[in-house]
């Protein structure tokens, strides 16, 4: 999945883009050395003009798209303490992921054997991970607000992928004028409205002796800057929040989806994963992180799943922090940098047949899970995906939990599910179809 351009090119190249240009980067090697080798020199991101529009004060608030400097330093920095540290609510995170995937499991089987469309239940699970350890408490399904939450975020995801969007980006102009990409905005206003009401309930209910969770910790810290030039204010606090649902609800649904998808279309892959789950934890046990490393094939399923299905082909844009060199080439201070990731999960020097989905691409020959350094579907770096770890629980122990419980079959008639992805912000199945049949 180098594409035409590399092949025509070699891996690293400079594309005109409107009146900007911006390198491509492709191939492992190419990745390693700007990511890991050059982490600081890559670590920035490009200004998005749209983001102001959003209501992003300046290009240092949340964590996503925050510029690399001191402030984003000191925000990645709480977040990833906060995030790891997180017993401080009534159970731990992966006690959450548990709980919650007894509710997923209850709402795959209460489709009675029927034909559904897994996602959407699968949204919810994922959703109410971030809400426990964002709001302290899972929430039940139907709650209204947890519902339009849910159903916002969904709504921004698939706006932020329209081409309009880009325009927008490339000419900020266009964002004032009339039209229905301006329910882009509207959208934005509703989750900024919803979770400034969640953070105001949070400083009228706190208990500065009890954290119960991530936003109680933020707002500990604002206390102890009284700074007004601190980054721990109330604005960076909603935006950190949006990023943390953002990046935690699309990756992991989608890496979810396309596993059941697998599943279907391989069902000899799904008899040894079974057979897996039934020879280490039975019907009865549930299970955890720690039973991973007993259940070589399935974790080497999962790996799998996150390299074929190339959820994030591209990840986010980087920018030159500095001049800077790759294997040898010039790229200018403040150059935007594309990182192709899909060529390192899919080199054809590393993987055996890299455009087929198979396991045993992660197992050694005596059954055990091997560590591929071109791996990389949560990218490298500076700015590697903050919700890695949080990801790689709630996909083993989600998965596992749906595999002890179900046969996931394809409907009766129906024509077999296709595996191209639709490419958006992220590399998404199509829209299918399953029956989960209770073992």
């Amino acid at each position: 999945m180098k594409g035409k351009l590399s092949k025509k090119y070699g891996n690293i190249y400079s594309l005109q883009f409107c009146w900007n240009n911006v390198v491509v980067l492709n191939g492992f090697q190419a990745i390693k050395e700007a990511l890991v080798k050059k982490s600081e020199d890559f670590a920035d991101r490009p200004i998005l003009p749209l983001y102001k529009v959003f209501g992003y004060r300046d290009s240092s608030e949340g964590l996503v798209f925050a510029r690399y400097d001191k402030t984003w330093k000191e925000q990645r920095r709480f977040a990833l303490t906060t995030l790891r540290n997180f017993g401080m609510g009534k159970k731990s995170v992966e006690e959450q992921i548990g709980e919650e995937a007894m509710y997923l499991c209850r709402g795959f089987q209460n489709e009675k054997g029927k034909p559904f469309d897994p996602k959407a239940r699968i949204v919810n699970a994922v959703a109410n991970v971030i809400c426990s350890i964002v709001f302290g408490d899972r929430v039940h399904y139907t709650d209204p607000d947890f519902v339009e939450l849910v159903e916002l975020f969904e709504e921004d995801f698939k706006l932020e992928a329209e081409k309009i969007t880009q325009i927008m980006n490339v000419f900020p102009w266009t964002s004032s004028i009339p039209g229905p990409h301006q329910r882009l905005f509207t959208v934005t206003r509703l989750i900024n409205n919803k979770l400034q009401k969640i953070v105001d309930q949070h400083k009228e209910t706190r208990n500065p002796a009890v954290k119960r969770d991530f936003i109680d910790a933020f707002l500990e810290e604002i206390e102890k800057a009284n700074d007004q030039d601190s980054s721990f204010n109330e604005s960076n606090l909603v935006f950190t929040t949006i990023d943390l649902f953002a990046a935690g609800m699309e990756t992991t649904t989608m890496s979810l989806y396309w596993a059941l998808l697998f599943m279907v279309v391989y069902p000899d892959i799904q008899r040894k994963v079974h057979e897996e789950i039934d020879s280490v934890l039975g019907k009865e046990k549930k299970p955890t992180s720690e039973d991973r490393i007993n259940m070589p094939y399935t974790d080497a399923v999962i790996h799998e799943t996150l390299r074929y299905g190339n959820i994030a082909p591209t990840s986010l844009p980087h920018r030159a922090f500095r001049d800077t060199e790759v294997l040898g080439y010039f790229i200018p201070k403040g150059t935007t940098v594309f990182v192709n990731l899909s060529s390192a999960l899919f080199d054809e020097t590393i993987w055996e047949k890299p455009y087929e989905f198979i396991p045993e691409h992660f197992l050694s020959t005596d059954g055990q899970v091997i560590k591929h350094e071109a791996f990389i579907p949560f990218s490298m770096g500076r700015r590697i995906c903050l919700g890695e770890q949080l990801a790689k629980t709630e996909l083993f122990i989600f998965f596992t939990s749906l595999m002890q419980c179900f046969k996931i079959k394809l409907p009766e008639g129906e024509p077999a599910p296709s595996l191209e992805g639709v490419v958006a912000l992220t590399r998404s199945p199509h829209p299918y179809k399953i029956c989960a049949e209770p073992r």
